[in-house]
């Protein structure tokens, strides 16, 4: 019988334990001690709300589906109908093959298949590695045809507020400045966060709704990004991401079925919504160059 969500892979390190699933390379669960980072979900299902999957060769929403690169019109299938957008990419829906696995470490790889709407050969590989210092993933994508291609990347995790709301929870979130949208949430801008959107300090999430992008990232001393989630639990989940991440985004998931409010999707981002379109933080990749992306998160007392 084939799962829903493809093959499994475990890896464990300690009290950590993982689940990847093949589809979309998604990280399944992640749990430490038995206590859920991630909002886990069913091995025979399908993936909710992109949960814990790739998003290449790019994140969040593009305009119709439809960009210009090097002098040619693509167009890629619509898959967000309602808002006549092609949402997070064409890698989350393949299956991806396990290149290697230990027991706390396994890299997936996806030959992305050219395609009418991005007739690219790109080569997509995802490591992820449990260590004493938490979760660590890293993405590395390499053009391996014959001319330049556009390339963005993001990720999908679903994070778990424990045994408690997430009303009850804190966010903090190192990010100076949102991106503004349109109703068909495309960006029309960027403002300096304010007010509910203001969080470089933790905020408490009750009353709070977010479907946004954040720029202007603040980093560490080792050029680090990062986002912590406080739980009621007394838990804190941390999330880092390094300089080749520059943005994220925060959804709490109100009106997104199979999530509504149950967890908070922190997603970090190579570039912002419709990057094929703008040219806005977007890669260009030469043909045998490489972009690499690393993210991870470890959950704390």
């Amino acid at each position: 019988m084939t799962l829903l969500s493809g093959d499994q892979v475990t890896l464990e390190h300690g009290a950590q334990s993982v689940t990847l699933a093949t589809i979309g390379a998604a990280l399944r669960t992640y749990a430490v001690g038995g206590r859920d980072v991630v909002q886990p979900f069913e091995a025979d299902a399908v993936a909710p709300a992109f949960h814990g999957m790739v998003l290449a060769p790019w994140p969040n929403r593009l305009a119709d589906g439809a960009y210009e690169f090097a002098g040619r019109d693509l167009q890629v299938p619509l898959t967000e109908v309602d808002r006549r957008t092609a949402l997070h990419g064409l890698a989350c829906w393949q299956r991806w093959e396990i290149e290697s696995a230990t027991s706390d470490a396994a890299t997936l790889v996806l030959d992305l298949p050219a395609s009418p709407g991005y007739p690219f050969s790109l080569t997509v590989a995802t490591t992820y590695a449990l260590s004493d210092s938490g979760l660590a993933i890293t993405t590395r994508a390499t053009n391996t045809g014959h001319e330049p291609l556009p390339y963005g990347v993001g990720f999908h995790p679903w994070f778990s507020p424990g045994d408690g709301p997430l009303d009850a929870c804190t966010l903090s979130l190192d990010a100076g400045s949102r991106v503004l949208v349109d109703d068909r949430l495309l960006p029309t801008g960027t403002a300096p966060v304010t007010d509910s959107y203001d969080l470089r300090e933790a905020r408490l999430m009750e009353g709070i709704s977010l479907d946004d992008a954040f720029v202007d990232v603040i980093r560490d001393g080792d050029g680090l990004s990062w986002s912590r989630l406080s739980c009621p639990d007394g838990a804190v989940t941390e999330i880092w991401m390094d300089s080749a991440a520059q943005a994220w985004q925060v959804c709490t998931g109100d009106a997104v079925p199979g999530v509504r409010r149950s967890s908070v999707a922190i997603e970090p981002m190579s570039c912002i919504a419709d990057a094929f379109r703008t040219g806005d933080m977007l890669v260009t990749l030469a043909p045998g160059e490489s972009h690499e992306l690393a993210w991870g998160m470890r959950l704390s007392r």
